[in-house]
């Protein structure tokens, strides 16, 4: 069905092609408005865009008799392509900057509007912290990317950057305006749990639950059915992603216990960091409150760690769905390619995932993205540079062939 597309145009090199995604578009039907930045205007002239579309092409906020077009484009539109993104736009774009019709336009927009964004760029500016944490935040808002190809790009460089194939482009336009295809009821968990001392102090850990957070945000803009259960302190639902909460390694037990028996989720992604140990007390006075309220920092009281059961094992006889297919994560710390391969293989061989995520502190880097391997059961290793690229490699290995 014809659908009202605005294409947004950044300045790169690439642009000749977007306006062969705009000429596609056309000849299948579509109407077609434009808005080129400065920069992209450097690259493509307005008479081109002009004759490709029959529409006049938008190109200042302050334009006279145009004051208003960051409104009435965002409205009109059933979809907004940015194409070519450059990683100045995306910088822009994610700190919401909207000092040009562009940015002002991407602020204007329907929320739940389908905003497709097609990269290209250098391939060192492609993998900069900023790019793909900027990449990150609009994921998180809504966006969808088109995957970035890998080759040898306009500047001479070989890598990942360059803009998609513009059949390529018109297929996810055209797949984001009537998705189609299986859709998922999927469980994902995040976050730390927190076992209590005393009324005030836990025992946790460091998990932001930022990657379980952002693997719902894509799942969920896909169409799936999704629900994160998460940490008490770790990221919230992204919008369209239905929320539980938990605090200590109890919570979630019984959490898990509710949710993969009432509900035939398709698929979990276990991605919580669950603590190894639960407090309790080895020197408790008979008739003593425990935990206590507070611990009198004056007196000494002896702290027992108790084991806990590893819930990763537990979760296919837990679920309603005897098919349902799991994906864990193992965290390393500074492990050398020996060290992992015996971890993995003896995370496959306990709890018989069907993927493991892996990743190793050593590869963090403060601000920066966090790179991992997905491990299939059967396969050759996946490695994904990013959070995004995590999230589209896992929908498309659980997504039935």
């Amino acid at each position: 069905m014809p659908s009202n597309l605005l294409v947004i145009l950044s300045g790169s090199i690439a642009a000749y092609k977007a306006c062969d995604v705009i000429s596609r578009l056309v000849q299948r039907g579509h109407r077609v408005r434009t808005v080129a930045t400065a920069s992209a205007r450097q690259f493509i002239g307005a008479a081109t865009l002009e004759g490709l579309t029959g529409e006049l092409v938008a190109t200042d906020l302050f334009a006279e008799g145009s004051a208003l077009d960051h409104i009435e484009l965002a409205r009109w539109a059933d979809l907004i392509l940015l194409c070519p993104a450059t990683a100045n736009t995306l910088n822009r774009a994610a700190a919401g900057l909207a000092d040009d019709l562009a940015g002002a336009l991407l602020l204007a927009r329907d929320r739940n509007q389908p905003l497709l964004i097609a990269p290209a760029m250098n391939p060192a500016m492609w993998a900069h912290p900023a790019t793909q944490a900027a990449v990150e935040k609009l994921q998180s808002w809504g966006a969808r990317f088109i995957d970035v190809g890998a080759g040898r790009t306009a500047c001479g460089e070989i890598g990942a950057g360059r803009l998609a194939d513009p059949p390529e482009i018109v297929a996810a336009v055209e797949a984001a305006l009537s998705p189609t295809g299986p859709r998922l009821r999927v469980l994902i968990t995040s976050g730390g749990t927190a076992e209590p001392i005393d009324g005030v102090r836990v025992l946790t850990n460091l998990s932001t639950g930022r990657t379980g957070a952002l693997l719902a945000a894509h799942f969920a803009q896909h169409g799936h059915h999704v629900t994160l259960a998460r940490g008490r302190l770790a990221e919230t639902a992204p919008p369209g992603v239905a929320e539980e909460v938990f605090t200590t390694f109890s919570d979630l037990d019984a959490l898990l216990n509710r949710l993969l028996g009432g509900t035939r989720f398709d698929a979990v992604i276990h991605a919580a960091a669950v603590g190894d140990f639960s407090v309790e007390f080895a020197d408790v006075p008979p008739g003593d409150v425990h935990p206590p309220a507070k611990i009198d920092s004056s007196t000494s009281r002896l702290l027992r760690l108790r084991p806990n059961p590893k819930l990763l094992d537990t979760l296919r006889s837990r679920s309603a769905n005897h098919g349902i297919r799991l994906v864990a994560f193992k965290l390393t710390d500074h492990a050398s390619a020996d060290e992992i391969a015996t971890e993995i293989q003896i995370l496959r061989e306990r709890a018989r995932p069907d993927f493991i995520v892996h990743n190793d502190l050593a590869d963090q880097r403060p601000g920066a993205e966090f790179p991992a391997t997905i491990h299939p059961a059967d396969g050759q290793p996946i490695a994904c540079a990013s959070r995004g690229e995590l999230a589209a490699s896992l929908e498309r290995l659980l997504i039935p062939a």
